[in-house]
């Protein structure tokens, strides 16, 4: 970054007066607090991190220093919350990765459900036997994600990363409303709560078995 495009000192001292004076309203707010999910404690809490970020950020643009602060919203934190404080409805959009491991018993394990399923052997179940994209279309069609999810390994899949996002709405929407695009308009700035469940996670806390999701939810 050249020098014209570096913030003036003056920027950095209002930046760290800001922080300060957002730490005083942060700190009334609690000690006024009036229940578990009061608002303005929501609130000042978000007002501090903004102001805490901004400060981080000038700092080490005009000085190449950073805080010891951890500023909500990064390192996969939830970002702050714009949702309603009251919902009326909510979204769960859930993704579940899986690899296909072993091709045979996938096959298998379709051919199985569509010959119980009372298919001719030469129609659907000879396909499912064969075909990938037939079989996952017959396991998928059958049994419910959940069940897909605890016997991953009797169908022949391996599991990826996952993760649950439970959205705040201020009411349902229209049938047949985001059918066509049901995730394209997820606001991670709407999530209540999130549960993510990654291998990755292992290499982070070695003392973690990897088996439970790592849990966000607002404070």
């Amino acid at each position: 970054m050249s020098d014209a495009a570096q913030p003036t000192a003056a920027e950095v001292r209002a930046a760290a007066e800001a922080v300060k004076a957002a730490l005083d309203r942060h700190l009334a707010a609690v000690e006024r607090r009036t229940g578990g999910d009061d608002p303005a404690v929501y609130e000042a809490f978000n007002a501090l991190a903004s102001a805490a970020e901004t400060y981080d950020e000038l700092l080490y643009e005009r000085y190449d220093e950073v805080t010891p602060f951890e500023i909500p919203g990064a390192d996969g934190s939830l970002p702050p919350y714009t949702g309603p404080d009251e919902p009326h409805a909510l979204s769960l959009l859930i993704r579940r990765d899986y690899a296909v491991a072993e091709p045979r018993r996938l096959l298998a394990q379709a051919r199985r459900v569509a010959e119980s399923g009372g298919e001719d052997v030469t129609g659907a179940a000879a396909k499912a036997g064969v075909s990938p994209l037939a079989a996952l279309g017959v396991l998928f069609g059958e049994y419910e994600p959940d069940e897909i999810a605890s016997r991953h390994k009797d169908f022949g899949l391996e599991e990826g990363d996952s993760t649950l996002w439970v959205v705040a709405a201020d009411e349902l929407p229209e049938p047949g409303e985001w059918l066509n695009a049901p995730f394209e308009h997820a606001d991670p700035e709407r999530i209540v709560c999130r549960f993510d469940i990654s291998s990755v996670f292992d290499e982070e806390d070695d003392g973690d078995d990897g088996d439970g999701p790592a849990g966000r939810a607002r404070a």
